[in-house]
């Protein structure tokens, strides 16, 4: 389909520019993302099939709960909470770092709920 034709077609159907919108944020992880995830939690919680059921489960639920760019901002904050030195700090007790990784933290308990129990 043209961009020309797409335009025409969002034109005629209103709703339609509005639930791609709404597909797009529930759908904002990327794949790469998503297998990382999946990849690290199985490594901790095993390699078997059962843990790919559940691990997959995990993200997807953190999906719905934490948009794409807070779980990159809050995965960044834990990372450069691992280093060392004056520049760190601000990452390890600062307000704003703490309520980036909280709502990391949140999301992570609430798909423990629905996957692993």
């Amino acid at each position: 389909m043209s961009a020309r034709a797409a335009a025409v077609l969002l034109c005629l159907v209103p709703g339609l520019a509005a639930a791609q919108t709404v597909a797009e944020q529930l759908n904002d992880y990327p794949t790469e993302a998503r297998a990382d995830y999946v990849f690290g939690c199985m490594a901790v919680n095993g390699n078997t099939r059962e843990m790919l059921r559940r691990c997959s489960c995990s993200i997807d639920e953190i999906a719905a709960i934490l948009p794409y760019k807070d779980y990159v901002s809050a995965e960044t904050v834990l990372a450069l909470r691992q280093g060392s030195g004056e520049r760190m700090s601000m990452f390890k007790a600062g307000p704003v770092s703490e309520g980036i990784v909280a709502a990391l933290r949140r999301a992570q308990a609430e798909a423990e709920i629905v996957c692993f129990n």
